[in-house]
């Protein structure tokens, strides 16, 4: 009976559709203009009345420069009497003259002026005046860096890929467009390297997008929810980044790039877990100190998820594991709280989302001063009054600053997330309550992709080749391939020769 419902209810819906376009079909350019007139913000008039055209446009989002410059001139004066004329006598490139009334109502509410000769209801012609408002390129606000390029995306389609253009001034750079968004319409580009990148990613990339029923895209996180392959999943699937120079170098290593106008964020994949700890100023300090940090940036991420969990355990289950060195200054600072150590690390740890949440919700500089006195009054307060021990303080604090150390938002957002079942199975079971949410988590990211890639290579599947810029980031002339994991047709990003000869002087 399952079987025959879904397949009435499918026919009902096929059969709703069909009506739907037949009578989008029928839909003409006087009956578009009239839904038109019900916005205040639409303007129709006609200039005289011996003029044959009337012209109609949103003032919203119309250069009005453009129009009274390029457009109204020759509007006004009668040597025109076609819509071909016309089309021939401004001196704008970007015109056409249109006979499908749903094109012309697109190209309307983008920001064209669309002008019509009284009486013609399927053709008009399309002129493109877009009023281009948007904000200077700036500098990176969530991926900063103090050495390295200081531009940012906009929340322009067009300048952010102008940005990667700039970077990447080749012919096989190629930009697919779509609209998503069954109110929104949201332009979204699909940017990659013809040749380099592998054509099975990009059209993963394009059928998913293609795919999208959801009604407003109005931002890149929108499509990094809508299309990751495990919506249960708390883990990124896609790299958020607001660098155009991070977005041309992961396509010169064959990823996919999605631009959603409006977003001043880009999404590269597909990507792996040890990418979200790799930052791209490690590209710009030398391999030594790059790789250090790395390793710093992956103890930052283990010391913050096990360091508070592991403290509720070996207190709760394990304290003849604790040193006796360590233990009187432990059982000194642990006197006087009526609380057992979940609660008073339960406390801890909602206090610091706390005081993150409203610093990142007030204007920088009061979202600064609440951080530090706040932590600094609160944390105090907390010891002094008996609530909570300074050893779980200094080890809350600690977890707190090294999930910051994560270069990617979003993972740093998973990080702290993923510190309560540890502490809640820490409780429960202990050391062995640990072990089994490192298990589980450990089997979930075995089995996560990302745009159907296994997200935990080069580790599993192990690719040798790939370690070179994952876990460390060795020498350039060692990175001869490109990642495994992206599948590139063409995988040597060039012959390596600089380490077999030695470097030479200009007198040599």
């Amino acid at each position: 009976m399952g079987f025959f419902k879904s397949k009435l209810k499918r026919f009902n819906r096929d059969n709703k559709q069909k009506k739907n376009e037949n009578s989008e079909h029928e839909l003409r350019i006087d009956e578009l203009l009239h839904r038109c007139k019900e916005s205040t913000d639409f303007v129709s008039y006609r200039y005289s009345e011996s003029c044959p055209f009337y012209i109609h446009y949103y003032q919203t989002i119309v250069d009005i420069n453009i129009l009274h410059q390029y457009i109204l001139p020759y509007v006004k004066d009668n040597a025109s009497k076609t819509l071909f004329d016309l089309q021939q006598a401004i001196p704008i490139d970007n015109t056409e003259i249109i006979d499908n009334v749903h094109e012309i109502r697109d190209k309307l509410l983008t920001g064209c002026v669309v002008i019509e000769v009284k009486g013609s209801l399927q053709e008009a012609l399309v002129i493109s005046a877009v009023s281009l408002e948007k904000r200077p390129v700036s500098l990176p606000e969530v991926e900063y860096s103090v050495v390295g390029p200081k531009e940012a995306f906009v929340e322009s389609l067009d300048a952010n890929i102008n940005l990667v253009r700039k970077r990447l001034p080749i012919p096989d750079l190629i930009v697919e467009e779509v609209k998503v968004g069954s109110l929104t319409k949201t332009r979204v580009a699909v940017l990659y390297i013809e040749g380099v990148a592998d054509k099975e990613n990009v059209n993963t990339v394009l059928q998913r997008l293609n795919d999208i029923e959801f009604d407003q895209v109005v931002d890149s996180s929108f499509i990094n929810q809508i299309i990751s392959d495990n919506h249960k999943s708390p883990f990124p699937h896609l790299i958020d980044t607001e660098r155009p120079d991070r977005v041309a170098s992961v396509l010169s290593e064959g990823k996919i790039t999605i631009i959603v106008d409006g977003s001043p964020h880009a999404l590269t994949g597909p990507t792996t877990l040890v990418e979200f700890f790799s930052a791209f100023e490690d590209y710009f300090l030398s391999w030594h100190i790059a790789s250090i940090f790395r390793l710093v940036r992956l103890f930052a991420v283990f010391f913050s998820v096990l360091s508070t969990s592991l403290y509720v355990a070996v207190l709760t289950y394990h304290y003849e594991m604790i040193p006796e060195n360590l233990l009187n200054p432990l059982i000194a600072s642990r006197s006087g709280i009526p609380f057992p150590p979940i609660l008073e690390a339960i406390i801890l740890e909602l206090t610091i989302e706390l005081l993150r949440e409203a610093g990142a919700r007030l204007p920088t500089k009061i979202g600064q001063t609440i951080g530090i006195v706040g932590g600094i009054v609160i944390g105090t307060a907390a010891v002094q009054a008996g609530l909570t021990s300074n050893v779980l303080l200094i080890i809350v604090a600690l977890a707190a600053l090294a999930s910051f150390t994560t270069p990617v938002y979003q993972m740093g957002n998973t990080i702290r997330l993923i510190r309560f079942p540890f502490l809640i199975t820490a409780q429960l079971w202990g050391l062995l309550g640990v072990t089994f949410c490192f298990a589980y988590i450990l089997s979930h990211l075995l089995k996560m992709t990302s745009l159907g890639r296994p997200y935990l290579a080069p580790v599993y599947p192990l690719r040798l080749n790939d370690l070179r810029d994952s876990l460390f980031r060795l020498p350039f002339f060692m990175q001869t391939k490109r990642p495994l994991q992206v599948r590139s047709p063409f995988p040597a990003r060039f012959q390596s020769k600089g380490h077999k000869k030695p470097k030479r002087d200009i007198e040599d």
